[in-house]
């Protein structure tokens, strides 16, 4: 119920993101994680070319945060996400109606340039309406995706029975609705003069060392939570032996984020700097990697499920520690009217190393499996965890970190 009330106490610009932030992880996760299936097994597509549609529309979202957080800077970042989210109509829309790779190398640039738009642009947004807020709006928005991220697979999973096209159709429907719903109801805010161009603004973001050095810090987070969808799943389904066992990691930890993620923040905004929280999330979601890591290799045991729930739901609590102040941070470390901008190279940075991160745990997953050394992924996710707490505590220690925000003007 404090949920809700919370919710209720944001303008209503806020409420409608955190319904977008639902619709966009319901709708990307229904279908994204069923498209190389459909490749392979529909259009009989070889592994090479499976690998370049999905890696043209992932190099197309890394890549172009940057424009995103740049056009939300100097055209608003309302006219920003409605535009994303009508790519993503539109892409979502090639995947169902074409088969030929031309079509599909379309669709797929059309859906990563979309993220690379309305990524940025809504995290600005939500920072700029929020004021003194943004803890607990970053709280809400992280609570909406997860459950999205929930919804997305089950709902995928069971539009696939009647086909792929139905899941991308279903898809592009919803982020037809929240294209619409964004168009009537979102309040639109004036872009800030930047004063400069667009590449004096890069330059003066680029220049800001602390920044940077808090993005590169930052990396082990995303590369740890994107494991949520790769090294815990595979933990728990050779742990017991049952595919379905995967299922059970995604529900453990939305029902955790539902209940305890604004409790949370609310309950740490006040004790203590952000940084030392950021700090502390960050080797939490390390240490959750030591549970699974200790039943590594031990398979078909039912009890060997619980380290590794243990694991994801102490990845879930780290995550909700850090990430509600990651975001709260990020404007202060420049000026507003650079706001989207850092949003952009942010995820820029993240989004390569992430993709950087997830390589390193395949290899060792890999490698483990050879060796016999099925601890490796975990291991390194260990040090991963505790490497990027410890860089965040070094520039805490520092004071190079923004203390709490001041409201940001658009």
């Amino acid at each position: 119920m404090k949920t809700w009330h919370e919710i209720r106490g944001f303008p209503l610009a806020i409420r409608l993101l955190l319904l977008n932030q639902l619709g966009v992880n319901t709708g990307f996760y229904l279908l994204i994680p069923y498209l190389a299936t459909h490749l392979g097994q529909d259009l009989g597509m070889s592994a090479a070319v499976i690998g370049i549609v999905l890696g043209v529309r992932n190099l197309s979202q890394q890549g172009l945060f940057l424009i995103g957080g740049s056009a939300a800077d100097r055209l608003g970042a309302r006219g920003v996400i409605i535009a994303g989210c009508a790519l993503r109509t539109a892409g979502f829309a090639l995947f169902a109606l074409g088969d030929g790779l031309a079509v599909l190398l379309a669709a797929s640039v059309l859906s990563g340039l979309a993220g690379a738009l309305f990524n940025p642009a809504v995290r600005t947004y939500l920072a700029q309406e929020a004021g003194e807020r943004k803890a607990e709006a970053f709280a809400l928005f992280n609570v909406f995706a997860t459950t999205g991220a929930l919804i997305g697979p089950l709902l995928g999973s069971a539009l696939l029975l009647v086909g792929f096209r139905a899941s991308a159709l279903t898809a592009a429907g919803i982020f037809a609705v929240l294209t619409v719903a964004q168009a009537l109801v979102l309040p639109a805010r004036p872009a800030a003069p930047s004063g400069g161009g667009v590449l004096a603004d890069w330059r003066e973001v680029l220049a800001n060392r602390a920044f940077l050095a808090f993005s590169l810090a930052m990396v082990g987070m995303f590369t740890m939570e994107n494991q949520l969808y790769l090294l815990l799943p595979d933990g728990a389904r050779r742990a017991t032996g049952w595919d379905g066992a995967a299922g059970l990691v995604f529900l453990a930890g939305t029902l955790a984020n539902l209940g305890l993620q604004l409790r949370i923040t609310r309950a740490l905004k006040g004790r203590g700097s952000r940084g030392k929280w950021v700090a502390a999330g960050l080797a939490l979601m390390g240490l959750a990697f030591l549970p699974p890591m200790a039943v590594a290799g031990t398979e078909g045991n039912v009890l060997g499920l619980l380290p590794v729930l243990g694991g994801a739901l102490l990845l879930h609590l780290g995550v909700m520690v850090a990430q509600p102040f990651v975001m709260e941070m990020i404007p202060g470390f420049g000026r507003p009217g650079l706001t989207g901008t850092y949003f952009g190279i942010f995820y820029a940075v993240s989004g390569i190393a992430a993709a950087l991160g997830n390589a390193l745990v395949g290899w060792a997953m890999d490698t483990g499996g050879r060796d016999g050394t099925q601890w490796l992924p975990w291991a390194c996710c260990l040090a991963l965890g505790l490497a990027s707490a410890a860089g965040v505590a070094w520039l805490h220690r520092l004071r190079a970190l923004p203390a709490a925000t001041a409201p940001a003007t658009a």
